[in-house]
Protein backbone atom coordinates (compact mmCIF):
# COMPACT_ATOMS: atom_id res chain seq x y z
CA UNK A 1 0.00 0.00 0.00
CA UNK A 2 1.58 3.70 -0.85
CA UNK A 3 1.84 6.46 0.84
CA UNK A 4 -0.96 8.25 -1.44
CA UNK A 5 -3.74 5.21 -0.21
CA UNK A 6 -3.33 6.01 3.74
CA UNK A 7 -4.05 9.75 3.40
CA UNK A 8 -7.21 10.91 3.76
CA UNK A 9 -8.06 14.23 2.14
CA UNK A 10 -8.76 17.17 5.41
CA UNK A 11 -12.56 18.04 5.64
CA UNK A 12 -13.76 21.01 3.89
CA UNK A 13 -13.83 24.29 5.78
CA UNK A 14 -17.14 24.87 7.28
CA UNK A 15 -19.00 27.48 5.86
CA UNK A 16 -21.67 27.16 8.45
CA UNK A 17 -22.75 30.81 10.28
CA UNK A 18 -23.02 30.89 13.29
CA UNK A 19 -27.03 30.80 14.97
CA UNK A 20 -28.06 33.22 16.88
CA UNK A 21 -27.38 31.25 20.20
CA UNK A 22 -24.12 31.26 19.21
CA UNK A 23 -23.69 34.98 18.96
CA UNK A 24 -25.47 35.65 22.35
CA UNK A 25 -23.35 33.25 24.17
CA UNK A 26 -20.48 35.28 22.33
CA UNK A 27 -21.71 38.88 23.51
CA UNK A 28 -22.43 37.72 26.82
CA UNK A 29 -18.51 35.93 27.04
CA UNK A 30 -16.92 38.66 25.12
CA UNK A 31 -18.34 41.62 27.08
CA UNK A 32 -17.93 40.15 30.65
CA UNK A 33 -14.16 39.65 29.90
CA UNK A 34 -13.61 43.16 28.33
CA UNK A 35 -15.44 44.19 31.61
CA UNK A 36 -13.58 42.44 33.98
CA UNK A 37 -10.34 43.77 32.46
CA UNK A 38 -11.95 47.48 32.61
CA UNK A 39 -12.60 46.81 36.31
CA UNK A 40 -9.27 45.52 37.54
CA UNK A 41 -7.52 48.74 35.63
CA UNK A 42 -10.01 50.98 36.88
CA UNK A 43 -9.11 49.66 40.92
CA UNK A 44 -6.03 51.05 39.55
CA UNK A 45 -6.68 54.39 38.11
CA UNK A 46 -4.96 52.47 34.67
CA UNK A 47 -6.85 53.39 31.12
CA UNK A 48 -7.90 51.55 28.32
CA UNK A 49 -7.56 52.78 24.96
CA UNK A 50 -10.45 53.19 22.06
CA UNK A 51 -13.39 55.37 23.34
CA UNK A 52 -13.81 52.92 26.38
CA UNK A 53 -10.77 54.63 27.55
CA UNK A 54 -12.29 57.99 26.30
CA UNK A 55 -15.41 57.36 28.11
CA UNK A 56 -13.32 56.87 31.18
CA UNK A 57 -11.00 59.99 30.66
CA UNK A 58 -14.41 61.76 31.14
CA UNK A 59 -15.91 59.98 33.75
CA UNK A 60 -12.85 60.70 35.99
CA UNK A 61 -12.62 64.20 34.88
CA UNK A 62 -16.02 65.26 34.88
CA UNK A 63 -17.69 62.68 37.06
CA UNK A 64 -20.54 62.00 34.37
CA UNK A 65 -21.98 58.73 34.26
CA UNK A 66 -19.67 56.04 32.68
CA UNK A 67 -22.22 53.77 31.17
CA UNK A 68 -24.06 56.97 29.53
CA UNK A 69 -20.80 58.65 28.07
CA UNK A 70 -19.48 55.55 26.98
CA UNK A 71 -22.82 55.27 24.24
CA UNK A 72 -22.39 58.82 23.29
CA UNK A 73 -18.89 59.01 22.30
CA UNK A 74 -19.97 55.68 20.43
CA UNK A 75 -22.47 57.80 18.43
CA UNK A 76 -20.27 58.86 15.49
CA UNK A 77 -18.76 55.18 15.00
CA UNK A 78 -22.40 53.64 15.05
CA UNK A 79 -23.36 55.64 11.65
CA UNK A 80 -20.11 54.45 10.20
CA UNK A 81 -20.64 51.28 10.91
CA UNK A 82 -24.56 51.25 9.58
CA UNK A 83 -23.05 52.73 6.36
CA UNK A 84 -19.74 50.23 5.79
CA UNK A 85 -20.72 47.46 8.02
CA UNK A 86 -23.87 47.00 7.86
CA UNK A 87 -26.85 47.09 10.07
CA UNK A 88 -26.55 43.50 11.80
CA UNK A 89 -23.07 44.13 12.53
CA UNK A 90 -24.43 47.96 14.00
CA UNK A 91 -27.18 46.42 16.03
CA UNK A 92 -24.70 43.80 17.94
CA UNK A 93 -22.02 46.69 18.47
CA UNK A 94 -24.82 48.55 19.98
CA UNK A 95 -25.96 45.76 22.26
CA UNK A 96 -22.34 44.96 23.47
CA UNK A 97 -21.61 48.37 23.97
CA UNK A 98 -24.69 47.74 26.60
CA UNK A 99 -23.83 45.45 27.94
CA UNK A 100 -20.04 46.23 28.97
CA UNK A 101 -21.42 49.21 30.40
CA UNK A 102 -23.85 47.27 32.69
CA UNK A 103 -21.00 45.18 33.33
CA UNK A 104 -18.94 47.56 34.43
CA UNK A 105 -21.41 48.81 36.69
CA UNK A 106 -22.50 45.70 37.99
CA UNK A 107 -18.74 44.06 38.24
CA UNK A 108 -17.84 46.07 41.38
CA UNK A 109 -20.85 44.96 43.59
CA UNK A 110 -19.59 41.77 43.07
CA UNK A 111 -16.22 41.51 42.87
CA UNK A 112 -13.61 43.41 44.92
CA UNK A 113 -9.41 43.73 45.34
CA UNK A 114 -7.73 44.02 48.18
CA UNK A 115 -4.43 44.68 46.15
CA UNK A 116 -3.18 44.53 42.63
CA UNK A 117 0.30 44.39 41.03
CA UNK A 118 0.07 46.84 38.14
CA UNK A 119 2.20 44.86 36.02
CA UNK A 120 0.59 41.97 36.59
CA UNK A 121 -2.67 44.03 36.22
CA UNK A 122 -1.74 45.00 32.69
CA UNK A 123 -1.02 41.90 31.27
CA UNK A 124 -3.70 39.94 32.65
CA UNK A 125 -6.04 43.26 32.17
CA UNK A 126 -4.65 43.44 28.85
CA UNK A 127 -5.35 39.66 27.68
CA UNK A 128 -9.06 39.38 29.28
CA UNK A 129 -9.46 42.55 27.05
CA UNK A 130 -7.63 41.10 24.17
CA UNK A 131 -9.71 38.11 24.33
CA UNK A 132 -13.53 39.56 24.82
CA UNK A 133 -13.35 41.92 22.43
CA UNK A 134 -11.62 38.91 20.04
CA UNK A 135 -14.75 36.47 20.66
CA UNK A 136 -16.96 39.73 19.32
CA UNK A 137 -14.99 40.02 16.71
CA UNK A 138 -15.23 36.31 15.12
CA UNK A 139 -18.99 36.94 15.81
CA UNK A 140 -18.99 39.95 13.80
CA UNK A 141 -19.67 42.47 16.54
CA UNK A 142 -17.28 44.90 18.48
CA UNK A 143 -17.62 47.64 21.07
CA UNK A 144 -17.92 50.29 19.15
CA UNK A 145 -15.22 53.22 18.33
CA UNK A 146 -12.05 52.13 17.61
CA UNK A 147 -12.83 48.60 16.83
CA UNK A 148 -15.41 50.00 14.15
CA UNK A 149 -12.56 51.63 12.71
CA UNK A 150 -10.04 49.27 12.97
CA UNK A 151 -12.24 46.66 11.56
CA UNK A 152 -13.29 48.57 8.84
CA UNK A 153 -9.71 49.23 7.68
CA UNK A 154 -8.99 45.83 7.57
CA UNK A 155 -11.50 44.92 5.58
CA UNK A 156 -11.05 47.82 3.28
CA UNK A 157 -7.78 47.84 2.55
CA UNK A 158 -6.43 44.55 5.13
CA UNK A 159 -4.76 46.26 7.38
CA UNK A 160 -4.37 44.13 10.84
CA UNK A 161 -7.15 45.56 13.05
CA UNK A 162 -4.99 44.85 15.77
CA UNK A 163 -2.09 46.73 14.67
CA UNK A 164 -4.39 49.64 13.77
CA UNK A 165 -6.51 49.39 17.22
CA UNK A 166 -2.37 50.11 19.14
CA UNK A 167 -1.97 52.94 17.28
CA UNK A 168 -5.19 54.25 18.21
CA UNK A 169 -5.52 53.28 21.64
CA UNK A 170 -1.51 54.64 22.50
CA UNK A 171 -2.83 57.98 21.32
CA UNK A 172 -5.95 57.71 23.80
CA UNK A 173 -3.52 56.76 26.64
CA UNK A 174 -0.96 58.97 25.97
CA UNK A 175 -3.39 62.11 26.44
CA UNK A 176 -3.62 60.79 29.98
CA UNK A 177 -0.74 62.42 30.91
CA UNK A 178 -1.28 65.48 32.06
CA UNK A 179 -4.25 63.80 34.32
CA UNK A 180 -2.35 60.56 35.34
CA UNK A 181 0.77 59.83 37.31
CA UNK A 182 3.87 59.08 34.52
CA UNK A 183 3.84 55.37 35.81
CA UNK A 184 0.45 54.45 35.83
CA UNK A 185 0.17 55.85 31.98
CA UNK A 186 3.46 53.40 31.73
CA UNK A 187 1.91 50.52 32.99
CA UNK A 188 -1.68 51.71 30.74
CA UNK A 189 0.91 51.55 27.61
CA UNK A 190 1.93 47.83 28.78
CA UNK A 191 -2.17 47.45 28.71
CA UNK A 192 -2.58 48.32 25.78
CA UNK A 193 0.43 46.58 24.08
CA UNK A 194 -1.12 43.19 25.43
CA UNK A 195 -4.67 43.83 24.59
CA UNK A 196 -3.64 44.65 20.62
CA UNK A 197 -1.32 41.95 20.14
CA UNK A 198 -3.93 39.14 21.34
CA UNK A 199 -6.05 40.58 18.51
CA UNK A 200 -2.77 40.99 16.06
CA UNK A 201 -2.26 37.56 16.60
CA UNK A 202 -5.20 35.77 16.90
CA UNK A 203 -7.91 38.32 14.10
CA UNK A 204 -6.56 37.65 10.53
CA UNK A 205 -8.67 37.84 7.26
CA UNK A 206 -6.37 35.22 6.24
CA UNK A 207 -7.01 32.60 8.60
CA UNK A 208 -10.69 33.09 10.00
CA UNK A 209 -13.54 34.90 8.58
CA UNK A 210 -16.73 34.90 10.47
CA UNK A 211 -19.75 33.98 9.10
Amino acid sequence: MNASSCTHPLPAASTARHQPFEDIQAMFTGTLLVAFGVVMFAHLGLLTGGTTGVAFLIHYTLGWHFGLVLFLVNVPFYALAWLRMGPVFTLKTCAAVGMLATWVTLLPQWVSFQSLNPVFTAIIGGLLMGVGILVLFRHRASLGGFNVMALFLQDRFGWRAGRVQMVMDGAVVLCALPLVALPLVAFSVLGAVILNQTLATNHRTDRYVAK
